[in-house]
């Protein structure tokens, strides 16, 4: 374990840490502009996130410490996953004991807390958020792990770190396998970070929605925690989609100085990227619910066709 890769992770975090809102903002920016909408402020998120933490949390009376505790366990494990999946160096000191499959269980347990804290405190709306998003989440993991799973095949690795360094260091090559894993993943990112069609976070219709039934109880500090994680589960997708798909940029040599120089390359990836999840939610409409998990069936096939390509023809 190096100094460097030690410096490595912890920027990764810090970064993370920072960036999350303001991508979350950059979205929500481009969206209202392609909606021909006046748009929010590019730093409205962390007005947002400023306000709720002077507020005080206010918490049901039979709540037990579940309700409580959630936030933070939320919090933790979206910010845990932003530091596996390889920003700025594939030199992280995390990356021999957490891969993939690590990450998958990572966003498990922060939706099973979630879930929990929400049917905690009796509320119809809680319960059916909970159901809807447990739905979701039934449906989305083995989808994500079969994309993961056809890059592991390329690399003969599950760890994000040796992929990125392995689809780096090769020739420019297109491969099929690839390709179709990347629609399966980003309509499963479209659905982990309830994004339009699948769910619309500037809605809190019953019919529709499913993220904010989750937190309609949270307040203060809370509700901050649970936002913050929200925006760093949109900033770990996004980061999983760049380390699969467009791995070129990423630091390896190992040095500060290469590190340093890979940050401007992830903004720039994250602004485009951030512009094509807005161009997408735009020109989509919300689905009905019950048409979701045929959405993510469809996910799941594309990533199991993604495999089998992989297996019969090698590419």
């Amino acid at each position: 374990m190096s100094i460097v890769g030690l410096f490595a992770q912890l920027l990764a975090v810090i970064l993370a840490l920072a960036l999350a809102p303001l991508l979350t903002g950059w979205v929500n920016q481009w969206r209202a502009w392609l909606q021909n909408r006046r748009a929010p402020g590019l730093l409205q998120p962390y007005r947002v996130l400023h306000k709720l933490f002077n507020k005080e949390s206010v918490v049901a009376e039979h709540a037990s410490p579940i309700f409580r505790v959630a936030p933070y366990i939320m919090f933790g494990c979206m910010a845990l996953a932003c530091g596996i999946a390889p920003t700025l160096s594939t030199d992280l000191p995390l990356a021999p004991a957490a891969d993939a499959i690590a990450l998958v269980g990572l966003f498990a347990l922060a939706r099973v807390f979630i879930s929990l804290a929400a049917m905690d405190i009796g509320t119809s709306f809680g319960t059916l958020g909970a159901r809807r998003e447990m739905l979701i989440g039934f449906l989305a993991e083995p989808a994500l792990l079969m994309v993961l799973f056809s890059a592991s095949l390329i690399t003969q690795s599950t760890s994000l770190a040796m992929i990125v360094e392995t689809l780096a260091h090769q020739p420019f090559a297109i491969y099929p396998s690839l390709a179709v894993a990347g629609v399966a993943f980003t309509m499963v990112s479209l659905a982990e970070n309830a994004r339009v069609p699948v769910d619309n976070p500037a809605t809190h219709l019953e019919l529709t929605m499913i993220h904010e039934a989750l937190i309609l109880e949270y307040s203060g500090r809370h509700l901050a925690l649970v936002e913050w994680a929200a925006s760093l589960k949109l900033f770990a997708y996004s980061c999983i989609g760049l380390a699969l798909f467009v791995p070129w940029g990423v630091a390896e040599a190992g040095t500060p100085i290469a590190i340093l120089f890979a940050i401007p390359m992830l903004v720039v990836k994250l602004a485009v990227g951030g512009v094509l999840l807005a161009l997408i939610e735009t020109i989509n409409a919300k689905m009905r619910l019950f048409r979701v998990p045929e959405f993510l069936a469809t996910a799941f096939l594309l990533a199991v066709i993604a495999l089998l390509v992989h297996v019969l023809l090698g590419a």
